[in-house]
């Protein structure tokens, strides 16, 4: 019984890190997308490929804090070292993650221009997100579905 329950556990991580990584591909294309738009003076259609990266990344984070906040609820679900892994993801991202919720949700707003300061501002945060989300691939998904 409990190899059945642990396999189907596995499996539903799998599952999980496999959404997540189509996710992280379109929100670093989307990021590109918006860096392109807005170095050729193309606002509108920056600020249109800003919106989706928004609600894809608020859709991505949300649904990641969920399911790393079941995981670490249930410790029978994990072994400690990804558990360990967990947490500290969780910490460490909060800052950075409440940074670019607020960013976010300020230029995407219609009557928020695209100006200098937010294209220094979003290749920060491109930056930050990037190294992220290669932790995430690279250690907690690795861990979560294997």
């Amino acid at each position: 019984m409990f190899s059945l329950f642990s396999s189907l556990l596995s499996s539903k991580n799998q599952k999980l890190v496999k959404k997540w990584i189509k996710e992280h591909e379109k929100i670093v294309l989307l990021a590109h997308k918006v860096i392109a738009e807005y170095s050729k003076n193309n606002h509108n259609t920056a600020k249109k490929a800003l919106n989706e990266l928004n609600e894809l990344a608020v859709d991505h984070i949300m649904n990641e804090d969920i399911e790393f906040y079941k995981l670490l609820k249930d410790h029978k679900r994990s072994d400690t070292q990804t558990e360990q892994l967990v947490d500290d993801f969780v910490k460490s991202f909060k800052g950075t993650k409440a940074a670019l919720m607020s960013f976010l949700t300020k230029y995407s707003r219609p009557e928020t221009p695209l100006d200098d300061e937010f294209f220094k501002t979003f290749n920060e945060l491109v930056d930050i997100l990037a190294e992220r989300i290669e932790f995430e691939e690279k250690n907690l998904y690795k861990a979560l579905s294997s």
